[in-house]
């Protein structure tokens, strides 16, 4: 097992990075398909985005379900774990859009479905 000399150093191992926040703060808002999350990340690779996701998943944070159907599919939600991110990561989003504000930054539409 790992060995940790904080709990931030926890934290970080775990949601850390550039793109599991991101994959976070979007599943805050509610199921999403691994499509719409892609659309939602244009920057990120499906390698990338695949690989952030297992490792989610992995660590108990989020929860992929398979769907069977005429269209089968697959949804990734928020665990209960995850869902216990949801203060930090919507304290996190606003101090970005403050700092966004006093910075002049905008930021890109996300893609159309």
């Amino acid at each position: 097992m790992k060995r940790y000399h904080c709990a931030v150093e926890l934290a970080v191992d775990l949601i850390g990075g550039k793109w599991k926040p991101v994959i976070l703060a979007h599943l805050k808002e509610g199921a999403h398909r691994y499509g719409e999350l892609r659309r939602r990340m244009p920057g990120v690779s499906e390698k990338m985005l695949t690989q952030q996701l297992r490792e989610l998943a992995a660590d108990g944070i989020v929860r992929r379900e398979e769907f069977d159907g005429r269209v089968p599919h697959v949804e990734y939600h928020l665990t209960e774990v995850g869902e216990e991110l949801r203060p930090a990561l919507t304290a996190l989003y606003e101090w970005g859009e403050r700092r966004a504000t006093a910075a002049g930054i905008t930021f890109a539409p996300a893609a159309e479905p």
